[in-house]
């Protein structure tokens, strides 16, 4: 996870960005990778461990009503979790995750494994994605952060960052 963090580190260094991350699921494990890297505080600008759906409402601005409507694991609440990170930050670049990492808290329609992520950059452009992961708890989180963090590598393209 260590090279991986640096490459992050080393694209958002070079385009003079700084990261935000929202992260439930992953409990702070996504923030934990990037600043073991020495001088990720060049390119790292915050994170918010937001496991609960109100500190999601009072930390990220996500909407009571897109909580009811879709549940905390849902491809709408990790846009608002994105752009809320992006909004309460001075970062250019957030990436937020959200998911059921087990052994419980799966159902039929979202079993355990299931994690969403979006990825959004100050432009306005946000993407999300959904992964279905297998394993015990530990390596559902330990693959949400290598997901969290490839995402931002695949973003960090001279076609999608800012003009």
């Amino acid at each position: 996870m260590h090279d991986l963090s640096t490459q992050v580190g080393a694209a958002l260094k070079s385009h003079g960005m700084m990261l935000a991350t929202a992260e439930s699921c992953t409990g702070g494990g996504i923030a934990q990778a990037v600043t073991s890297v020495s001088g990720s505080s060049a390119w790292f600008e915050r994170g918010f461990v937001t496991y609960s759906n109100l500190s999601k409402q009072q930390m990220l601005g996500v909407q009571e009503a897109t909580l009811i409507a879709y549940g905390a694991v849902s491809e709408a609440v990790v846009r608002e979790m994105a752009e809320g990170a992006l909004r309460n930050s001075t970062a250019q670049v957030s990436l937020a995750v959200s998911g059921i990492a087990g052994p419980d808290g799966g159902t039929p329609d979202k079993p355990v494994g299931t994690v969403w992520f979006a990825w959004a950059l100050a432009d306005g452009v946000t993407t999300a994605l959904r992964h279905r992961f297998s394993g015990d708890r530990d390596e559902v989180r330990a693959q949400a952060v290598r997901v969290a963090l490839q995402g931002i590598l695949e973003r960090l393209t001279p076609n999608t960052l800012l003009a």
